[in-house]
């Protein structure tokens, strides 16, 4: 994998990746400086704002009023640049660049409020970045063939190595929001991620409960709940040698999948080769079935999980992916109402048995290059 970086005209940074090579897993060229990078928005408009009843931080960023909404074709931001629109300079197969929106940056402005005993402000410093997935505007990543789904793993991996060497940066977190029932305001195939200065809410849980867990008992909680998974049988969507998909027991969506790593790992980056292949082609599995569910493009939110970068230990942690699909039924959408929202308590409309076996009868066999081991 060779990476191209340069600049677009208004200063932020643009990688692009080709695979000419027959060993896309060795990666030549650099990557970009991203502690220089030019500040987006006005000063005093943007910060982190403690939230002490919760314990967690809120990001404002009153720039990402102004982001693009659902331009046409012709206009999209991520496909090569014409006269009537797009920004991407010169043709790719995959790339990377830094988010003309982001509520993080590298060189944030001065907070908008003075901090207080109560409430502490800190400068919203992180970074943000699109990754995007083809050039092909009309194909999303279920689309893609596995070998596209292959080199985008190996270019997450390579953001996440990047992005967790640096000082300020404590969390890599990497998704995509898919679907305008999410809302997603470009269509254009692509993800996101985001580096945080400290370890989401969420993962922060997770990794409690992790530790709790390994304490309690001496083993990997995501190591006992694939084991459980794999004797009861009923809720799992598809295992290949690396990777087991599944409906988690303890579902919140109808459609929630969790894809768990095999072997006990805790990132992105600590996936072998062959583990890369598997967990492209179990994306693939998965992300087709999604779509035979209801012959639509089936909108979802793609997550991944894993360690912090604050070069403390997570042993007991373990990577895994997890997908949040708004869709009930084929018309009826999930919402999150008072319950979820006001209280934090979900509520399933479906059992996880059921809708795994749903997804169960639409997955079709991933064919794997011969060239690749299995």
């Amino acid at each position: 994998m060779n990476i191209r970086s340069t600049r677009l005209p208004d200063g932020r940074y643009f990688l692009s990746y080709d695979f000419l090579e027959p060993d896309w897993s060795f990666v030549t060229g650099s990557n970009p400086s991203i502690e220089d990078s030019p500040r987006v928005g006005q000063d005093r408009s943007s910060e982190l704002r403690w939230n002490p009843v919760l314990g967690e931080w809120v990001v404002t960023a009153v720039h990402r009023q102004d982001r693009t909404f659902l331009p046409s074709v012709g206009q999209c931001p991520f496909c090569r640049s014409t006269e009537e629109g797009g920004e991407i300079p010169g043709d790719y197969d995959v790339a990377v660049l830094a988010n003309r929106f982001p509520s993080l940056q590298p060189n944030p402005g001065t907070p908008s409020i003075e901090e207080s005993s109560l409430y502490p402000v800190r400068p919203s410093q992180g970074v943000c970045e699109v990754v995007l997935y083809s050039a092909d505007h009309q194909r999303t990543l279920a689309q893609l063939p596995v070998e596209q789904i292959y080199k985008l793993v190996l270019v997450w991996t390579s953001r996440y190595s990047q992005l967790s060497h640096l000082e300020f940066v404590k969390y890599v977190f990497i998704f995509e929001n898919k679907g305008e029932a999410i809302g997603v305001t470009l269509h254009h195939p692509h993800g996101q991620i985001y580096a945080y200065p400290f370890c989401p809410p969420r993962i922060s849980t997770e990794l409690m409960q992790s530790k709790f867990h390994r304490d309690k008992t001496g083993s990997c909680l995501f190591c006992d709940i694939l084991q459980h998974e794999m004797q009861d049988g009923r809720r799992i969507v598809f295992v290949n040698k690396s990777f087991v998909v599944f409906v988690p027991f303890y579902a919140r969506w109808p459609y929630e999948v969790h894809i768990t790593s095999r072997r006990h790992i805790q990132s992105i980056a600590d996936l072998d080769a062959a583990e890369q292949r598997h967990l492209a082609a179990a994306l693939k599995a998965l992300l087709e079935a999604y779509d035979g569910l209801f012959g639509i493009s089936f909108p979802y939110m793609m997550v991944m999980h894993q360690k912090p970068t604050d070069r403390e230990s997570y042993d007991y942690y373990h990577f895994h992916i997890e997908f949040y699909p708004p869709m009930r039924s084929a018309e009826k959408l999930k919402y999150l109402a008072g319950s979820e929202t006001g209280a934090g308590m979900f509520i399933n409309d479906s059992l996880p048995e059921s809708k795994a076996g749903e997804l169960r009868a639409k997955v079709r066999p991933v064919i794997l290059p011969s060239v690749w081991e299995n």
